[in-house]
């Protein structure tokens, strides 16, 4: 989710957006747990969450986007594998 979120535009994205990006992936996930996701990394500092009429808005905090390029260890985030020699 926090590579997700790094690559959108002003590091900021909706659940619904997110719930889409992750399936894309191979991470589909319910709602619900999407959200216990979002608030466990709202309370570890990686994101800022807005709610606005029921709708989660997750923003990349930049110790997120720390953890997101792997330049920050995390307990409980998994660092990005790094990229393929050319």
């Amino acid at each position: 989710m926090l590579e997700v979120l790094a690559q959108c535009p002003r590091y900021e994205a909706n659940e619904a957006f997110l719930a889409i990006a992750l399936r894309d992936i191979g991470n589909a996930v319910a709602r619900d747990l999407l959200r216990v996701e979002l608030a466990w990394l709202r309370d570890a500092g990686l994101i800022a969450v807005t709610e606005i009429a029921d709708v989660w808005i997750a923003k990349l905090t930049l110790r997120g986007l720390d953890a997101a390029s792997g330049t920050a260890v995390i307990p409980g985030v998994h660092r990005p594998a790094p990229e393929a020699s050319r």
